[in-house]
């Protein structure tokens, strides 16, 4: 597991009036809440769903990486982060009064060369000892060597497992399975006009990129599953309510690895990633489905 990660920091409270200093509300902090997201909520989610991870990413040498290695540590899963002094830890911060998100603040910084070659070959060397990788892209520089990253895990049979992120998919070439939402797929294929529109989009895009899988997830409408067959397999949508859809995108590709690993059917993957996405959707912020919640859900369905 290789990726971005951050702290993602919750101030909770009320809004009872508009600041007499600008027509903005005034939200009166009630509790404070840390998490681990990006990379690390993918992690999260592998632990949920009863696997083993071992998790690579860049902190920086601050109070907010700290938080976030004890964060994780306290998950159980196996960690190797590596601290870059010349950069702060991604934060974001989200302010949210009666389960409604008022503002997010974001603090970005890329890591430096040097740690990222550090990273590299860290990366080569837990091949050894891996099942499947995923690559959680959220474009704040930790994947810089993504294209060396999927050559290295290809030349050892191993899956690779890629949340997108930006409109340059050629770097993803050659992965297993990339997992764009239908808004970042039509960023790089361009607008939908139809089913069919759609189809013919996604088939192309699978094959430029050299890919044995596209999955893209599309909201309300559910999820789709191109294969090098030319197939294409759609599970509808399963979440009833839907609170926060931040980090759905990481459980979908936390089972949607383990089910590539565990030699699931395509049906099945995609009956199960819908499944996880509508628990964790259902819940307000970052979070994860465990092992027993997607048993109970499947008993209901």
């Amino acid at each position: 597991m290789v990726g971005d990660v951050m702290l993602d920091r919750y101030w909770f409270g009320s809004v009872d009036r508009i600041s007499p200093e600008a027509p903005v509300p005034v939200l009166a902090v009630t509790r404070e809440e840390s998490r681990a997201g990006g990379a690390a909520n993918v992690a999260h989610n592998l632990l949920a769903l009863g696997a083993q991870s071992n998790l690579l990413s860049v902190v920086g040498d601050d109070e907010a990486g700290r938080e976030i290695d004890n964060i994780i540590a306290s998950y159980g899963a196996a960690t190797t982060l590596i601290v870059d002094s010349s950069i702060k830890t991604i934060v974001k911060l989200r302010m949210v009064a009666q389960n409604q998100q008022l503002l997010r603040a974001d603090f970005d910084e890329k890591p430096s060369e040097e740690v990222l070659s550090q990273c590299l070959d860290d990366y080569r060397n837990a091949l050894q000892s891996t099942d499947v990788v995923i690559l959680s892209d959220y474009g704040k520089g930790g994947l810089t060597h993504v294209t060396q990253m999927i050559k290295a895990a290809r030349d050892h049979d191993i899956p690779v497992i890629i949340d997108p992120k930006g409109s340059d998919y050629s770097r993803y070439r050659g992965a297993t399975l990339i997992t764009p939402n239908m808004k970042e797929f039509e960023t790089v294929a361009g607008s939908c006009e139809s089913e069919a529109d759609f189809a013919n989009k996604a088939h192309q895009l699978r094959q430029e990129l050299d890919l044995d899988y596209l999955l893209v997830t599309r909201s309300e409408k559910g999820m789709s599953l191109f294969g090098e067959d030319g197939s294409q397999i759609d599970s509808p949508a399963t979440a009833l309510e839907v609170y926060d859809v931040s980090g759905a995108g990481d459980t979908v590709i936390s089972l949607m690895a383990l089910a590539t690993v565990a030699g699931f059917a395509e049906q099945d993957k995609l009956t199960l990633a819908n499944t996880v996405a509508g628990i964790v959707v259902g819940k307000l912020g970052t979070a994860v489905a465990s092992i027993d919640e997607v048993i109970a859900k499947l008993e209901e369905q």
